[in-house]
């Protein structure tokens, strides 16, 4: 049968989500407890791989078993063998041609960045920081011009191997709450490191180093040595993955953050 199970991480302390040589990645842990459920190893696909320092509130994971397990044994039991900064929040068992990543048909990702002075404490390693002070007003109407089809070069890693650069961007908002600005972001699939390249032009944006209309200029470039520098991996939160209904996958706010309600 195959079990869909939904997944939350800190991933200050992981090399990212992958499996590499070296460990110590979010799937290294998720594979060694359920293994410790199963008693064989059994591989996992996620639906978005997060880099390191990268955390996920809706991480959704597949993977395929003859066993027979009540659907809490994936869930309290695997919670038993994975460190604290990785938990299980659901399990489900789903149709055999459900796939964590294929059948998924939208992801969005939350940018939680401190706009203060001084460095924070309490989210060192949970939010980006930047220490001048930002016009969220810019920032929103410069995000406004990221929506819809665009060729997002500017904003691709190099290293990024996706076939083609043209992603549709559904959501792009920037929001304020005390101290935190909040960035918003959804299309049907994303960039290498094209987050964290959207949210380093727009704090240059707030910052008054360019107007909004700066974005389109970006844009139409597909110059990645004109956009701003890749923003911290520490503010970046995998916080869902859509999928159709028929799918049956307990789905929730996985975009709430403690501190950040009402955002």
């Amino acid at each position: 049968m195959r079990i869909a199970l939904g997944v939350e991480y800190d991933g200050s302390a992981f090399h990212g989500w992958q499996i590499q040589p070296a460990g110590g990645t979010v799937q290294d842990a998720l594979q060694a407890a359920l293994r410790e459920i199963a008693g064989v190893p059994l591989d996992v696909v996620c639906a978005g791989r997060t880099d390191a320092g990268v955390h996920a509130t809706g991480q959704v994971v597949h993977f395929d078993t003859s066993l027979e397990r009540p659907l809490t044994a994936w869930v309290r039991g695997v919670n038993t063998f994975l460190p604290p900064a990785i938990a299980v929040r659901w399990a489900q068992s789903v149709a055999d041609d459900f796939h964590a990543r294929f059948s998924a048909h939208g992801r969005r990702y939350r940018y939680v960045l401190i706009n203060r002075p001084q460095r924070t404490g309490v989210w060192h390693g949970r939010a980006g920081w930047y220490h001048h002070p930002l016009d969220v007003g810019m920032m929103r109407e410069a995000a406004a011009l990221l929506v819809g089809e665009h060729d997002f070069s500017a904003f691709r890693a190099a290293a990024c191997q996706a076939k083609s650069p043209v992603k549709t961007l559904r959501q792009a908002d920037v929001q304020q709450c005390g101290d935190f600005i909040v960035f918003d972001f959804e299309a049907s699939a994303f960039l290498h490191h094209m987050v964290r390249n959207l949210v380093g032009s727009l704090v240059y944006v707030g910052q008054g180093k360019h107007r909004p209309e700066w974005i389109e200029e970006l844009l139409m470039a597909g110059d990645r040595r004109r956009a701003a520098p890749t923003f911290s991996a520490a503010g970046l939160y995998l916080v869902g993955v859509k999928y159709e209904p028929h799918w049956g996958l307990p789905l929730g706010d996985e975009a709430f953050l403690p501190g950040l309600s009402g955002i």
